[in-house]
């Protein structure tokens, strides 16, 4: 799975390709739709499996860095979101929605990978994935209707029903898997069996859901195909922004380099298969928000992985001065 989530934004991007292709059929155009959730709902069941809550309480631990990272991706991001979409997207407002739905929602799982390739703190960053799920869910409503709000009317009731719908559903099963699955077939039996499967079919079912998206949605793309190329400004400038900033507070805070550089990835990778799922059901009728959400990606996982070898030059540079000074 390393291989293919080092290659994803590949992946989506011919999956894209795909839908917009196959989405020339009327047949495929107006089925297409069907799947979408479904598919996503299945990718999150596989997501929020493997989340182990009731680790939880590792998330505080080190308080120091959970509180910081928690101040940074849910205080300091939103509200950035909304000043670079105010300046680059606001003749955009369906892209300007998007684009803080997508930057309002920390990673769940492949900036584990990144920070591997970093060489940070895998540990510690793995340690607050719960943490930065259950604030995530919790919040994503709320700063729709704070944020979004003030660009566009947000249907409540249809918000609601949304992140009922695609959200808690994958999540109460997931919780119900976890608890009885041991009791019938042992407690190491899904860890053995199951999770080793699990990045596949998330993968695989991500992949399955922006095809059918782009089969059943695509013609606005297809009609004007350089309107994505707003989005480009304004995710280059959020990335650039917070990497400064989460390098400024772990030097502040005198961070070690492998807790700096968790800091920075766990700040900076977005969840944009959550956010995809809520808005194919909250805003239906605006598909530039859900195109966003997967163009988004195109231009985070090769920002990530320059990040990722920045910060190896960045590791290179301490281990210079602290040679030299000894």
């Amino acid at each position: 799975m390393v291989n293919l989530e080092k290659y994803q934004s590949f992946f989506i991007l011919g999956s894209v390709i795909v839908g917009l292709v196959i989405g020339q059929n009327t047949i495929i155009q107006n089925y297409a739709a069907f799947f979408i959730v479904p598919f996503l709902m299945i990718m999150l069941y596989g997501i929020f499996l493997q989340i182990p809550l009731n680790q939880l309480g590792n998330s505080f631990k080190n308080w120091k860095f959970a509180s910081v990272s928690a101040s940074i991706n849910f205080i300091f991001n939103p509200l950035l979101a909304f000043v670079l979409g105010f300046v680059f997207l606001r003749d955009v407002p369906p892209l300007w929605i998007g684009f803080i739905m997508l930057m309002v929602t920390p990673c769940t799982d492949w900036y584990l990978l990144f920070t591997g390739i970093a060489r940070g703190n895998v540990p510690l960053s793995a340690s607050i994935l719960p943490m930065n799920l259950i604030l995530q869910l919790i919040l994503l409503p709320l700063y729709l209707l704070i944020f979004a709000g003030t660009i566009a009317t947000i249907n409540i009731g249809l918000l609601l029903e949304s992140v009922l719908l695609v959200l808690l559903i994958p999540f109460l099963m997931s919780l119900i898997t976890k608890k009885a699955v041991p009791v019938l077939k042992g407690e190491y039996w899904l860890e053995e069996n199951i999770f080793p499967k699990l990045d596949h079919l998330q993968f695989s079912f991500l992949n399955l859901a922006i095809i059918a998206m782009f089969a059943s949605q695509g013609e606005q793309l297809v009609q004007n195909p350089l309107i994505l190329l707003k989005l480009v400004p304004p995710v280059l400038l959020f990335f650039v922004i917070v990497f400064i900033v989460g390098q400024m507070v772990g030097r502040y805070l005198n961070f070690s380099y492998q807790d700096t550089a968790s800091l920075n990835l766990t700040t900076l990778a977005r969840n944009s298969p959550i956010v995809l799922a809520i808005a194919l059901t909250a805003f239906p009728d605006e598909p530039l928000i859900a195109l966003a959400l997967v163009i988004g990606p195109l231009i985070e996982l090769p920002v990530l992985g320059i990040i990722s070898h920045t910060l190896l030059w960045i590791r290179k540079g301490r281990l210079k001065e602290s040679d030299d000074s000894t």
